[in-house]
C-alpha cells in the first residue's frame, strides 16, 4: 500500500464533495449499509471520517473508525472535537485487526484496491473477518476489478481521471488523478480480479458475497442529466461489494 495520505489528507478531505461521490458513491453505498440503529460499526480505511460520521449520525450506537494515515485521524479528530458524536479514531492496519472487539458491521471505503498481490488482499480480508460477529457484515466500495482501466473511457468530467503503468496484468497500477479547484493530487490503486477477490473472501470465512453496481441518486438526475453520468455508469470505475460473515 504505497499511497502516502499525509502529505494529501486535506485535498483528500475535499474530493469527496464531488458530484459523483455524493450522487453515486454515497448513495449505493449507503443503500447497501441499511438500517444502522443499535449496530457496532467499524469503518476501515476511515480517512478523514466522512463515512464514519455518517453511520453515527444514522443510528449506529457505537462507530470506530481505523485508518494507517495519522494525517487522516488528524483530521478525523478534529471533526469529532468540533461535532462530538461519540466516534473514536485509532491509527491501525486492517491487516492486523484484533478480534478482541466484535463488530456487527465492517465498512470500507477504497481498501482492497491497495492490496498489491493476493497476500496482501488476504490480510485485509482476515483482519476485517477477525473483527466480525458471526453473522455480521462487511460493505465496501473500491476500484472496480472488473473493468479494464488500460481501455477506460475519459472520467475528466467528473474531476478525475484514470491509467495505468506498463501492462494491464495482475498487480498492475492504476493512477487516479482528482482536479480540484486549487489544483490535482494522485492515489495509486492495483488491478486484482474480481476471482482473486472472491477467493480471499471465502478463505477469510465470508459464507456470502455480492456484487452491486453503482446506482445514481434522483437527486443526481436533477442536478445532471443521463446524458452527463452515462460514461460513469456504463463502465463503473468503482464496484460495490456486500459479504457476510
Amino acid at each position: 500500500m504505497t499511497t502516502n495520505y499525509d502529505p494529501i489528507a486535506e485535498q483528500y478531505q475535499r474530493s469527496k464533495q464531488q458530484p459523483w461521490r455524493t450522487f453515486v458513491e454515497c448513495f449505493t453505498l449507503m443503500n447497501l449499509i441499511g438500517e444502522l440503529d443499535g449496530k457496532d460499526v467499524l469503518d476501515v480505511a476511515c480517512g478523514e471520517g466522512f463515512y464514519t460520521r455518517m453511520l453515527r449520525q444514522r443510528g449506529a450506537a457505537r462507530v470506530t473508525g481505523v485508518d494507517l494515515s495519522h494525517g487522516m485521524i488528524e483530521l478525523a479528530r478534529t471533526q469529532e472535537a468540533r461535532h462530538r458524536l461519540g466516534v473514536e479514531y485509532v491509527v491501525g492496519d486492517a491487516r492486523e485487526l484484533a478480534d478482541t472487539d466484535r463488530f456487527d458491521l465492517a465498512v470500507a471505503a477504497y481498501l482492497l484496491n491497495y492490496a498489491r498481490n493476493r497476500d496482501e488482499i488476504q490480510a485485509m480480508c482476515d483482519g476485517i473477518a477477525r473483527s466480525l460477529k458471526p453473522g455480521g457484515r462487511f460493505i465496501t466500495v473500491n476500484c472496480n476489478p472488473a473493468l479494464v482501466f488500460s481501455s477506460a473511457p475519459t472520467y475528466r468530467k467528473y474531476g478525475f481521471e484514470t491509467s495505468v503503468r506498463g501492462e494491464w496484468q495482475e498487480g498492475a497500477p492504476i493512477k487516479w488523478t482528482f482536479y480540484l479547484s486549487d489544483g490535482a493530487f494522485e492515489i495509486e490503486n492495483y488491478h486484482l480480479n474480481v476471482a482473486i477477490h472472491e477467493e480471499a473472501f471465502r478463505r477469510a470465512g465470508f459464507r456470502e458475497f455480492r456484487w452491486h453496481a453503482p446506482r445514481l441518486s434522483p437527486e443526481g438526475l436533477v442536478e445532471y442529466d443521463q446524458a452527463f453520468w452515462s460514461s460513469l455508469l456504463d463502465h463503473p470505475p468503482v464496484a460495490f461489494i456486500e459479504c457476510v460473515k
